[in-house]
C-alpha cells in the first residue's frame, strides 16, 4: 500500500524525563521515528519535556515543544499546530497514557486528529488488565489466576480466593511502579494501597505467584495487510519474580525447544490480532513452568518498549523506524531491510550469535531503597554485549558495567577469597552464599561463582535461584576454565 496522502502533519509525543523504568531507550525509538517520518515528507511536530535528548535536536522535527507531557499542554499544542495525526507509541507509557486521556476527553475528535500506530480500542484492550484477560480467554490462551481490585474490600476477597503469596500489578503503570510480591497479609495490603495510588485508573490486578517460572518476551510487528513477523525472542536469565527491566536477558532465547518456540510464536500472532494492533510493534511476555512446560501469557505492551530497543540493536532490525512507516500506510513487504539492502522487512531476522543485556543499579545513591529485586524496576541503566556464545557475551557484558569488575574470575576483586579458605571457613561460607543466592540482588551473579568454587552443586544453586540449569552449566564452564588457567599459572 502507498503511504497516506491525507496526512500532512504528525504529532509525536516523547517520553519526558529520564526516570527509572523509562530512559534513553525511548529517545532511541523516538529519534528513529522522527527521522523516518521526515524522510517521507511529513511535517513532524514533537513534544518532549526533556531537552537533554537526541530527539529534541533542531534538525529532527519541524517544530519542537519542550513542554510538560500532560493532556492540558498537549491539547494547547494540538490547537496551535493542527496536526492530522498523533503517534503515541514512541514515548513509552507516558505518551500512551496522555494519548488515551486526549482521546477519551474528545480533544482528538474535536480537532480532527487521528491516532496512528495504535488505536484507542487496542490500547485499552492491552493496557486494561480486565479487558486483556477477557481477550486471552476468547482466543484460548491461559493467564495466571487473578482478580481485579479497586478497593480494600476487593483486596480481601482476592486474598481469600487465591491465597498467599500474591503478585500485585497496577494497571497503566510503568516499570511495575506500585507493584510487588506479598508474602504476608500486612505486606499484601500495603502493596495494594500503593498500587491503587500509582494506577491512573485506581485498579490493580492481584494474581497467583509465578515466582520461579521461566520468563520470555517476543517482539512482534504487524502491518495493515495482516502480515505478522517475530523480530526477536528474548529470554530472562532470572526467573519470574524479578522485573524484566532488572533481569539479565539473553537474545535469542536459549532454553526453549523448537516446539515450545513455535507454540509461543503462534500465540503471539493470535494475541496481536485479537488486541487489534494493526500497525507497528508490540512486546508480548510469557511465563513457562520449568518442569511441566505450562505456558501463561503475562502481558502485552502495544507500543515500542525497552525490549524493542534491545531487539533492534541485537538483530539490526530498526523496530521504531519500521513501526513509524507502518503507521503511515506502508506494509512490511514495501519497506527495505537496512542491513541486507536487498530483502524487505517482512523477512524475520535470523542471528547466529548471542546477545546479553545486564542491568546497572546504583543503590549507593538511593540509600533508603531495598536492594532486593522484585516486580518493581530499580535499575538505572543497562549494558549489552555480543558474543559467539552465551559465555563470551556474559563476560563482555559484566566487564562493560563500569563497576570496576572485569567479568567472572577475571580481576581478583571478589569480596570472598575462596582459594585461601580452610575447610571450616568453607562450611560457614557455604551457608552464607546459599542464603545470598535465595534473594535476588545486583551481585547475585558473582555469588553464583562463589557457590561453584565452594563445591555447591548446580542442583542446589538451581533450587536456591531457579535460574535455568543450562545457564548454570555455562557459568560452570567459565569457572572450570578459570581453575584450569590457575593450575597452568602455578605449574
Amino acid at each position: 500500500m502507498p503511504k497516506r496522502k491525507d496526512i500532512k502533519t504528525i504529532l509525536v509525543i516523547g517520553a519526558g524525563p529520564i526516570v527509572i523504568g523509562q530512559a534513553c531507550e525511548f529517545d532511541y525509538s523516538g529519534t528513529q521515528a522522527c527521522r523516518a517520518l521526515k524522510s517521507e515528507g511529513y511535517r513532524v511536530v514533537l513534544v518532549n519535556s526533556n531537552p537533554a535528548t537526541i530527539m529534541t535536536d533542531l534538525e529532527l522535527a519541524d517544530r519542537t515543544y519542550i513542554e510538560p507531557i500532560t493532556p492540558e499542554y498537549v491539547e494547547k499544542i494540538i490547537e496551535r499546530e493542527k496536526p492530522d495525526a498523533l503517534l503515541p507509541t514512541m514515548g513509552g507509557q507516558t505518551a500512551l497514557n496522555v494519548a488515551v486521556k486526549l482521546a477519551e476527553s474528545g480533544v482528538l475528535e474535536r480537532n480532527g486528529v487521528e491516532l496512528i500506530g495504535a488505536k484507542l480500542r487496542a490500547i485499552r484492550k492491552a493496557e486494561n488488565r480486565e479487558l486483556f484477560n477477557d481477550a486471552m480467554k476468547k482466543i484460548g490462551l491461559e493467564m495466571a489466576k487473578g482478580h481485579f481490585v479497586r478497593s480494600e474490600a476487593d483486596a480481601r476477597d482476592a486474598l481469600s480466593l487465591i491465597g498467599l503469596p500474591l503478585v500485585v500489578r497496577p494497571s497503566f503503570s510503568l516499570g511495575g511502579t506500585g507493584g510487588g510480591i506479598a508474602e504476608t497479609e500486612e505486606e499484601y495490603f500495603d502493596i495494594v494501597r500503593r498500587g491503587l495510588n500509582e494506577s491512573p485508573i485506581s485498579e490493580v490486578l492481584v494474581e497467583e505467584s509465578l515466582i520461579g517460572w521461566k520468563e520470555y518476551e517476543l517482539e512482534v510487528i504487524r502491518d495493515l495487510a495482516d502480515n505478522v513477523i517475530i523480530v526477536c525472542s528474548i529470554e530472562n536469565f532470572d526467573p519470574m519474580g524479578v522485573h524484566t527491566g532488572d533481569s539479565i536477558t539473553v537474545a535469542p532465547a536459549q532454553t526453549l525447544t523448537d516446539r515450545q518456540y513455535q507454540v509461543m510464536r503462534d500465540a503471539s500472532i493470535k494475541i496481536i490480532r485479537e488486541i487489534g494492533v494493526e500497525t507497528g510493534g508490540s512486546n508480548i511476555q510469557f511465563a513457562v513452568h520449568p518442569q511441566t512446560g505450562r505456558m501463561i501469557v503475562i502481558e502485552m505492551n502495544p507500543r515500542v518498549s525497552r525490549s524493542s530497543a534491545l531487539a533492534s540493536k541485537a538483530t539490526g532490525f530498526p523496530i521504531a523506524k519500521v513501526a513509524a512507516k507502518l503507521a503511515i500506510g506502508y506494509t512490511l513487504d514495501e519497506i527495505q531491510n537496512d542491513i541486507t539492502k536487498s530483502t524487505p522487512a517482512s523477512f524475520e531476522p535470523a542471528i547466529d550469535y548471542c546477545v546479553v543485556k545486564i542491568p546497572r543499579w546504583d543503590f549507593e545513591k538511593f540509600k533508603n531503597v531495598d536492594s532486593r529485586l522484585g516486580v518493581q524496576m530499580k535499575s538505572v541503566g543497562e549494558v549489552m554485549a555480543f558474543g559467539r556464545n552465551f559465555k563470551e557475551a556474559l563476560q563482555k557484558a559484566l566487564r562493560s558495567l563500569e563497576i570496576g569488575r572485569f567479568g567472572l574470575g577475571s580481576d581478583g576483586k571478589d569480596v570472598m577469597n575462596v582459594f585461601d579458605m580452610t575447610i571450616e571457613q568453607k562450611e560457614v561460607a557455604r551457608e552464607d552464599v546459599l542464603a545470598k543466592l535465595r534473594i535476588p540482588k545486583a551481585d547475585r551473579m558473582f555469588y553464583i561463582r562463589h557457590a561453584m568454587l565452594l563445591g555447591i552443586s548446580i542442583e542446589e544453586i538451581y533450587e536456591a535461584t531457579r535460574i535455568d540449569k543450562w545457564f548454570l552449566h555455562n557459568i560452570k564452564q567459565i569457572i572450570d576454565y578459570e581453575l584450569e588457567l590457575r593450575k597452568l599459572a602455578t605449574a
